[in-house]
């Protein structure tokens, strides 16, 4: 049998995970994992939210922007993309995609999402040229240190890198 312990401590350790991780993680079925999700849920425990085709776990300390950030810096490629945006203070698409090594489409894709999150703004300069920052780069800062790439979501980003490199040659 499943804790309840178990679930909250896993969360806490991994803020953002998601439910197949969790599964993975805890080597319990879905149905023993659900069941003490949805009393944890119920009791305030822990706050669940569906975002881009998962659902995401937190410990309810976490507001509803740094939720988003979490999910999204759970996945390789959008950190890197978060991550150079830190780096470099603000950069225009065509940079950011070289220095990551991915496709501008790639790129889109994701800064559709980390623009829906409200963690890039894309400013429009006086020449029409489009430059992308950081809405909020010093929360963001503390919440690179909260986690990595989960597997899963890491060899998604790096299939969708490799193609990218092959359909570019």
């Amino acid at each position: 049998m499943i804790s309840r312990y178990d679930v909250t401590r896993s969360v806490h350790r991994s803020p953002g995970i998601h439910f197949n991780e969790l599964v993975r993680e805890l080597d319990r079925s879905p149905e023993q994992v659900r069941g003490v999700i949805e009393d944890l849920h119920e009791n305030g425990a822990l706050i669940a939210v569906s975002l881009y085709g998962q659902t995401h776990f937190y410990p309810p300390k976490f507001d509803e922007w740094e939720r988003g950030a979490l999910a999204m810096l759970r996945r390789e490629t959008a950190r890197d993309i978060l991550i150079y945006l830190y780096e470099d203070g603000s950069s225009r698409p065509n940079e950011v995609a070289e220095a990551v090594g991915i496709a501008r489409s790639t790129l889109e894709w994701h800064l559709d999402r980390l623009v829906d999150a409200e963690l890039v703004r894309k400013h429009h300069e006086s020449n029409g040229r489009v430059v992308l920052r950081l809405t909020r780069p010093d929360e963001l800062e503390e919440l690179l240190s909260e986690i990595r790439p989960l597997l899963p979501d890491r060899l998604l980003d790096r299939t969708t890198r490799l193609l990218d490199h092959i359909l570019k040659e």
